[in-house]
C-alpha cells in the first residue's frame, strides 16, 4: 500500500487504465486513488495488468507538474 501503480482492467467497452496510489487491496478489490482524488475500485477478476511505477512529476519539473523556475 502507498505505492504509485498503473493498472489496466477489463470493462464492457474494452479496457480502462487507472494510475495512482494503491490505498488498499482487500476482499478481492484494489483501491487506487487518482491524482484528481477519485477512488477507483477494481475487482481482482477484472484486473488484467498492474505494476509499481515511479512517482509523478514534481512541481517545477520541466516535464510537467508545475511552473519551471526562472
Amino acid at each position: 500500500m502507498g505505492k504509485r501503480v498503473t493498472t489496466r482492467r477489463r470493462v464492457p467497452e474494452g479496457f480502462r487504465d487507472a494510475v495512482g496510489e494503491l490505498e488498499f487491496w482487500r476482499d478481492g478489490v484494489l483501491g487506487v486513488r487518482k491524482r484528481d482524488g477519485t477512488l477507483v475500485e477494481i475487482p481482482e477478476e477484472a484486473l488484467v495488468a498492474a505494476k509499481v511505477v515511479a512517482g509523478g512529476p514534481r512541481s517545477g519539473d520541466p516535464r510537467g507538474g508545475g511552473p519551471v523556475p526562472g
